[in-house]
Order: structure tokens, then C-alpha cells, then sequence
């Protein structure tokens, strides 16, 4: 054994003996540090099951082979499960070496030996086991199987008992072992997202009642690191009582993490300015558009104010374009620390920016505008050549709100504050 330094030295001159009983063995086995997830010793099964050789088994750890593992964070919380029972078994997926996976069942007991602790972890290879299994029907046993492989879990519910089975697949999916997550409806419900529960709740409870033809949602619901993920999340009755009540309803869950990471991600695309960060012009339209209907309705005022960078020009003709574009990032960030959690700050474009704020006068939208003027003064100082910001306010109210009129209005008193030397505020007559 080369590596049999980083064993205790029992166990190292045991090793002869121990490796050719082990050798025989048509499972793989495998010695672990608990803490780090470090190998330290399997048999041969072990590293030929991986198309590896012992040498490179041994340079690896449970974060490397095993594919439903992910994190040492992750790690702790199986290895404290580990040591609270006298063998914990997981369903899980190595990572061969060609790149496929091996579905594995693996039992794992903890022991102490000169003063350190280990786990011993029995790996069986059950790619086959689903083929092998003559107690159910073929018939149920193939469609059970296609079931499973469709989603990344099946849950089976008595409504009467409130007992809820989660399969094999789904437990794995949320990091847990196939003996763990109680089957009750509690594990579930208490582990969706506080935001998700009222309208998840509502879906399950409008199907029960025949409301809708089946259940359906997609929510966020924790696994065992304390992360979200995304489920879609669908299911039906499957069997009522003598009284009509539902008393048995089943589903698949499957995980939409990478698919709503990209909606976000186009959603944030679609209504962010990819250099500010800010809203861009068509979130801001939307936004002003919403906000003036409802100032109009409330008989609320809706201040507006333009910003504009000072000789922004000269900024990019002397110091470069990737220059004025950090400058843009900078007073970007500037406005929107100045301004209040209700408004609205959007690049309009180019150098120009717009603060939309509901229910401010125009006195208000004037002291706003001022305190983003100083603000960007404090967050530019020595910044040559100096920045500064010139805005020009307008403001309306209630039913006499028209967007096409406020928004020249504002956009003349930034022109005015161009006129009349720059960094400074300009509020529109009358407004």
C-alpha cells in the first residue's frame, strides 16, 4: 500500500493481510476521513468500479467522486448524520472516470482507533436493480421505473394520515439519505420558501376542492445545505372515498434551478442597463407609466427629475470611452444612494439619468434632486476633470397628470440649468 502514511500505523501493518480479503469483495469499500472527505484507502472494486487506479482514488475525496455531494458544508451535515446512527445509508452517483455515472447504495458506520475517527463506506454498484426486482408487476415496475427516470422525484400523499412518501430520487435531490426526511407533509410544507407557501398552499387546496384539474406550481423550496432551489412541482387525485373526499394524491418534482436562473437572468437583461446596472429606458417607461396611472387615480403628485453629467463629451474625448464609462458606473450608483427606496432610477441614455419619485411634490422632487447633485460632488471629489450632475424638476398631481407634458417640462428645466452655468438644479415654472 504506497499510501499507507497516512494511516494509523496499525491499521498500515494490517494492511497486507486486510487488502487481500478486502480484494474479494464484489463491493467497493472505502476508509474516510470524516472531517476533510479524504480518502484514505479503498479495496480494488473501489478504484476499478471508477476506471481509476488505487493511486488516483486515493488522491480524491467524497466532493470529488460523488456527484450528490456538493460542498464540505453539505459534507458535515451527512458526516453528523453519520455519527448519530449506527449505519447511514445514502443513494447517490460516482463519477466514473469516462464521464458516465454509477448509481451506488452506500452504508457507512463510524469508528475510533487510536484516538481519530473514520468512516467505512460499503458502495454497491444497483445500476441493475430496478431490472433485478421481481416483486412488483412488470407492468407497474416499468412504468415506476420511466416515473422516476422522467423527473428527479415522486411523492405519494394520504390526505387522511397526512403520511407523504418521497422517493429515493427526490430525497437525493435535496441531499438527503433514503432513510431520512420523515414521511409527513410537515417535511415538505415547512421546507418551501416563506414568499412561495401562500400560493402554493392555495394551488393544492383549489385541486382538492375540484377547483383546478390537477396541481401544479413552481416555488422554492431548501435543501439540506439551508440553499433554495427551483422545482416545478405537479401532481393529482388519484383515488377518493365513499364521501368524494380526495384520499390519495401523487406527483413528480423536478428541478428547475438552471432554468429559472436564465429567466432571471434574461429578466434582468430585459430591464437592466447592462453598464449602470439601473433600470434602463424601457423598465423606467413602464415604471412612470404605472405610477402616474396611480398618482392619477389617488390624486397624488408624481415628481420627475433629468440628470445629466456636465461636459460629459470631454470625458470621453480626453480620458477614452472605457473613462466615461466608469464615470457613468460611478454616478449611476451615486443617484441611486441619494435617492429614496420608493423612487425609480433609470439611465434614460447616454450621460442622462431619471429619478421617477410617487407622490412628491415638486418643492420635495427639488430637495431629491439637490441632495443627488451633492452626492455625486461628494462621491467625484478629486476626480479630474471634475464631474458634476445639472438636473431640472418637474412635478404634477392627481388627475391633471400628463406624462408627455411632465417630461418636457423636466427635460426644459435641465436645459436650463445648462444654461444658467451647470451643476445645479432648475425646477420647471409653475410646477
Amino acid at each position: 500500500m504506497s499510501k499507507a502514511e497516512h494511516l494509523p500505523p496499525y491499521i498500515g501493518a494490517c494492511l497486507p493481510v486486510a487488502e487481500v480479503l478486502f480484494d474479494q469483495l464484489a463491493d467497493a469499500v472505502y476508509l474516510i476521513d470524516p472531517d476533510s472527505s479524504r480518502i484514505v484507502w479503498c479495496n480494488r472494486k473501489a478504484w476499478e468500479s471508477l476506471g481509476l487506479t488505487r493511486e488516483d482514488v486515493l488522491d480524491q475525496s467524497v466532493l470529488s467522486l460523488q456527484m450528490d455531494v456538493h460542498g464540505l458544508p453539505q459534507w458535515s451535515e451527512i458526516a453528523a448524520a453519520i455519527r448519530s446512527t449506527d449505519c447511514f445509508r445514502f443513494i447517490g452517483r460516482h463519477r466514473h472516470q469516462q464521464g458516465h455515472e454509477v448509481a451506488v447504495e452506500i452504508n457507512t458506520t463510524h469508528f475510533e482507533l487510536d484516538g481519530r475517527s473514520y468512516f467505512l463506506s460499503v458502495a454497491r454498484d444497483i445500476t441493475r436493480r430496478v431490472a433485478q426486482d421481481t416483486n412488483a408487476p412488470h407492468r407497474e415496475k416499468q412504468l415506476w421505473f420511466a416515473l422516476n427516470e422522467a423527473s428527479d422525484g415522486l411523492w405519494d400523499w394520504e390526505v387522511p394520515t397526512g403520511v407523504l412518501f418521497f422517493s429515493p430520487q427526490l430525497k437525493r435531490m435535496l441531499g438527503y439519505g433514503p432513510d431520512e426526511m420523515a414521511p409527513v407533509l410537515e417535511t415538505w410544507s415547512d421546507n418551501v420558501h416563506p414568499d412561495d407557501v401562500p400560493v402554493v398552499m392555495a394551488v393544492l387546496q383549489e385541486h382538492l376542492q375540484g377547483k383546478r384539474s390537477r396541481y401544479e406550481a413552481e416555488y422554492r423550496i431548501r435543501n439540506r445545505n439551508g440553499h433554495y432551489i427551483w422545482v416545478h412541482d405537479r401532481g393529482r387525485v388519484c383515488e377518493y372515498g365513499p364521501d368524494g373526499q380526495p384520499v390519495r394524491v401523487v406527483g413528480m418534482v423536478q428541478d428547475i434551478s438552471t432554468r429559472k436562473q436564465m429567466e432571471l437572468q434574461l429578466q434582468a437583461l430585459a430591464s437592466s442597463d447592462t453598464l449602470t446596472g439601473l433600470a434602463n429606458r424601457h423598465q423606467g417607461t413602464t415604471f412612470l407609466k404605472s405610477q402616474s396611472e396611480l398618482c392619477q387615480r389617488l390624486g397624488l403628485p408624481l415628481g420627475l427629475a433629468f440628470i445629466d453629467i456636465d461636459n460629459f463629451k470631454a470625458i470621453n474625448d480626453v480620458f477614452g470611452h472605457l473613462a466615461g464609462d466608469r464615470v457613468l458606473q460611478q454616478v449611476g450608483q451615486a443617484v441611486k444612494g441619494a435617492v429614496r427606496g420608493s423612487d425609480l432610477v433609470c439611465r434614460w441614455g447616454g450621460e442622462e439619468f431619471i429619478v421617477i419619485a410617487p407622490n412628491t411634490s415638486a418643492e420635495q422632487m427639488s430637495l431629491v434632486a439637490e441632495k443627488v447633485r451633492l452626492a455625486v460632488l461628494h462621491d467625484m471629489a478629486g476626480q479630474r476633470p471634475p464631474v458634476t450632475v445639472s438636473a431640472g424638476v418637474a412635478s404634477a398631481a392627481g388627475r391633471a397628470i400628463d406624462l408627455n407634458a411632465l417630461m418636457a417640462s423636466a427635460d426644459s428645466a435641465l436645459y436650463r440649468a445648462k444654461d444658467n452655468g451647470r451643476n445645479r438644479v432648475e425646477l420647471a415654472p409653475g410646477a
